[in-house]
């Protein structure tokens, strides 16, 4: 029998449940028994995401790391999210990575995912004790221009460790050496 996100379900789902929906086209993540389901991002967010693992590739695999685009990750019992970009020492056969192997996560907004990308997982990231956390912002009329925050967690919240404007350069000795110029996440035409 399959299960499908779009069929009628009793609240609250759980992680069996979820991971018995399979692989889908949509981005459908487990927060606290609740699914929420958004489609594929556009093609100017995938692009960044790609662009922005490929910068931070050699690093990481310096750091005995793996950076991964779009992977389960479990913050908490029933609390399954899928970041953009993942940096984690993680195992490659793994089906969801455990927060406490994350090293960093990544958030690209979109116009339908700002609030959430900036306020809801940036708190839910925080209590699961993720240490670092890179928001990178596209501007709504302008992909191309990029803003990009590092935060590294104090407690059970971030502060600002590192920015680079549309233009500029985010530099940052930690987790791992980065320096990623703003006009490297997207594809020259």
């Amino acid at each position: 029998m399959s299960v499908s996100a779009f069929d009628p379900h009793p609240f609250p789902w759980t992680e069996d449940e979820y991971f018995a929906l399979g692989e889908t086209d949509n981005r459908i993540e487990l927060i606290d028994g609740m699914l929420l389901v958004s489609p594929a991002p556009r093609n100017a967010h995938q692009i960044i995401s790609m662009m922005l693992v490929r910068a931070v590739f050699p690093a990481v695999m310096e750091a005995g790391l793996i950076p991964m685009e779009a992977t389960n990750v479990r913050l908490a019992t029933d609390r399954i999210v899928i970041p953009d970009v993942v940096v984690a020492d993680a195992s490659f056969e793994a089906t969801v990575t455990e927060a406490a192997d994350v090293v960093l996560v990544c958030e690209i907004t979109s116009p339908s995912n700002a609030i959430s990308d900036r306020v809801t997982k940036m708190q839910l990231y925080a209590a699961a004790r993720i240490e670092w956390y890179l928001l990178v912002e596209p501007d709504a009329a302008d992909p191309a221009q990029i803003t990009m925050w590092l935060f590294r967690r104090h407690g059970d919240h971030y502060v600002e460790y590192a920015t680079a404007k549309p233009g500029g350069t985010l530099t940052s000795a930690e987790p791992f050496p980065m320096e990623i110029p703003t006009d490297s996440l997207v594809l020259k035409r």
